[in-house]
């Protein structure tokens, strides 16, 4: 098998502690638009996936009073100046750092609108590790696997080089629909008991990314 010589980092939750924040956001909109239900952490994890707007039928929103776009622009206006203040995973600058002195491409791949993506990278001091930040063009938060695709197309990336690292199951959906494999980072939003139906390797602390990439068969 190929030698790993890309890491297709997620950002959000990953890299990004953002997290609660963005718990904050969607209690936030559920209080603004009238709904009773709120979410604790727990319950938070096992609703938050992709694409979007299918998490926030699940946290019970209904489109036919509050359309998706319109909901989707009020919760950026909530989450950009929140995650302001967020910061980045324990561990990532170091790990990433690792990384880098192994040789490794590292490059960020999300569904955050790439503009936002790389204001925020640049902002907490990461943007020198990484060769690209690939993000979508709207805040609508789809799917980053045709981004993935258009990448590797581009690259000619063999299939068993690149690792996906996220924190949720489309991270794993990703690696499979690009072919590449995946490693799951338990400490963003889902929870580990969704994670584990991957059947990826889990990293519950960000340190433990190189020792995982180094067990991965070759």
């Amino acid at each position: 098998m190929a030698q790993i010589q890309t890491v297709l980092w997620d950002w959000n939750g990953t890299l990004l502690d953002d997290r609660d924040v963005s718990l904050a956001c969607l209690n936030g909109l559920l209080e603004e638009f009238g709904y009773p239900q709120r979410y604790d952490l727990a319950a938070y994890q096992e609703i938050f996936g992709f694409p979007i707007e299918e998490y926030y039928l699940r946290a019970g929103f209904d489109f036919t009073r509050h359309p998706y776009p319109m909901l989707a622009q009020r919760y950026m206006q909530r989450y950009i100046p929140g995650a302001g203040g967020c910061g980045p995973m324990a561990g990532a600058a170091e790990t990433l750092a690792a990384l880098r002195r192994q040789g490794l491409r590292q490059v960020i791949l999300s569904v955050s609108r790439r503009d936002t993506l790389i204001e925020q990278v640049t902002a907490r001091g990461l943007a020198g590790y990484f060769d690209e930040l690939l993000g979508l063009a709207d805040i609508y938060g789809k799917s980053k696997v045709q981004i993935g695709r258009d990448r590797m197309a581009r690259t000619g990336d063999h299939p068993a080089a690149p690792v996906t690292i996220g924190d949720t199951l489309h991270d794993a959906e990703v690696a499979a629909a690009l072919g590449v494999r995946c490693i799951l980072f338990t400490g963003g939003h889902q929870s580990r008991a969704r994670l584990q139906t991957a059947l990826c390797p889990l990293a519950d602390r960000l340190a433990q990314i190189p020792a995982l990439l180094a067990a991965l068969p070759r």
